[in-house]
């Protein structure tokens, strides 16, 4: 017999030092693959190495405790370990949303006057990027097993504040070192409400929204749109800066998608997370610290709404606080979902991301052009989202194991 681990090329790759292996003894796992991999987890040979490679780089905690599908997306990011999973991996959620992106954007281009013109296809970029900006810091809770709703009002509040303080003689460095530990802190008690107090993240981020945005509009902003100074130039030329022919919130979604992906594929709370969303109770067991990441998920989610704000107040020159009252925060969740993060988390990715925003914001400029009244666009809108959540719940059921802590 052969000792497996002489046939992995990613033997020093320790994925996931220091975790803790529930299984109390391979003979307790139920198919032949799951205990094989236990066994080459805890040192012993097989006869035939080959037919585990895939199993034998996982450890037996994890093909114990989570869905293959989580233990394929945790380990596909893995440098050079993707192609050994290509062959299990069937035809994505995100492939399928990217081809009616396709469609839908060449159906517009032939049948709708002025779709194909350069300003509408410059306009359809932006949109989809503050879009894509709040969704990845929502795809990033939801991989979790979380769901942040204050994300649109952290994004009004915090950019509406940060030019109120500009216009009462602030620099622009103090009024953004405030704004950013603000942001931090409403980051930090959505965490705190989910991650210690136990609250449902549903409720928790909501009245966190309802609070943040009612005591802000209330005592601080005295009118609805907060405009940029005029002698705040480095904002004002931000705005029409370009960067081979791109505009800022185009270069802001590009370098946080790439940031984002990073993480997620390159840094151990970024795969921790994918186990984290799986299956909470396992993941706490296997010694992964589950508070402090669901708390670090918040605090980004936060930070990227604040980002997104920046972003749309240095390209319309101002922040309008009336935005809270929209339906962009149901667009940000159609984007997570449809895009293929699964709402029942440890699903999921910048790519998801990106397709989403790409399908929803095509259909939200096709929609406009054809002057269609917002009642029929939400009607449209919400008839996808509800489309997606039942799909997503046929591609990702939740069970019994999975399911008992960290619902959303």
């Amino acid at each position: 017999m052969v000792p497996v681990w002489r046939h992995s090329s990613l033997r020093d790759q320790d994925l996931f030092s220091g975790l803790k292996c529930p299984a109390k003894n391979c003979s307790s796992l139920d198919s032949n693959i799951e205990k094989a991999a236990c066994n080459v987890t805890r040192g012993l040979s097989i006869d035939d190495p080959e037919s585990v490679s895939h199993s034998a780089i996982i450890p037996a905690s994890l093909v114990a405790c989570f869905r293959p599908e989580t233990i394929v997306s945790a380990c596909e990011r893995l440098p050079g370990l993707s192609r050994s999973l290509g062959s299990i991996k069937s035809v994505s959620q995100e492939r399928i949303v990217l081809i009616l992106a396709a469609v839908l954007f060449a159906g517009f281009a032939l049948t709708l006057d002025g779709f194909r013109a350069t300003g509408n296809l410059i306009a359809i970029v932006r949109s989809v990027s503050v879009l894509g900006i709040l969704a990845i810091g929502m795809g990033l809770v939801v991989i979790g097993r979380g769901i942040d709703l204050s994300v649109v009002a952290v994004m009004v509040i915090a950019t509406a504040l940060q030019l109120e303080l500009l216009h009462h003689g602030w620099n622009l460095l103090s009024a953004s070192s405030i704004v950013f530990l603000i942001v931090v802190a409403i980051g930090s008690v959505n965490g705190f409400l989910v991650a210690y107090a136990s609250v449902p993240a549903l409720f928790a981020t909501l009245a966190t929204s309802a609070f943040v945005f009612g005591f802000v509009r209330s005592q601080i902003l005295t009118q609805d749109v907060v405009s940029v100074p005029q002698d705040a130039v480095a904002l004002l030329s931000l705005g029409q800066a370009r960067l081979v022919g791109l505009p800022l919130d185009v270069l802001l979604f590009g370098g946080m998608l790439v940031i984002g992906w990073l993480f997620l594929r390159y840094t151990k709370p970024g795969r921790f997370l994918y186990l984290m969303g799986d299956n909470y109770q396992a993941a706490r067991t296997m010694g992964i610290a589950v508070r402090p990441l669901t708390l670090l998920q918040y605090i980004v989610s936060a930070l990227l709404a604040w980002i997104a704000g920046v972003a749309t107040a240095v390209s319309l020159q101002s922040m309008n606080t009336r935005i809270v009252n929209s339906t962009l925060l149901y667009d940000v969740v159609l984007v997570v979902v449809i895009g293929g993060i699964g709402l029942s988390g440890g699903k999921g990715g910048m790519r998801n991301v990106l397709v989403g925003a790409l399908l929803i914001g095509i259909l939200l400029n096709g929609m406009t052009i054809l002057d269609l009244p917002n009642i029929y666009q939400n009607l449209i809108k919400a008839t996808i989202l509800l489309a997606a959540i039942i799909l997503d719940g046929r591609l990702n059921p939740r069970d019994e194991q999975t399911s008992q802590q960290g619902d959303i």
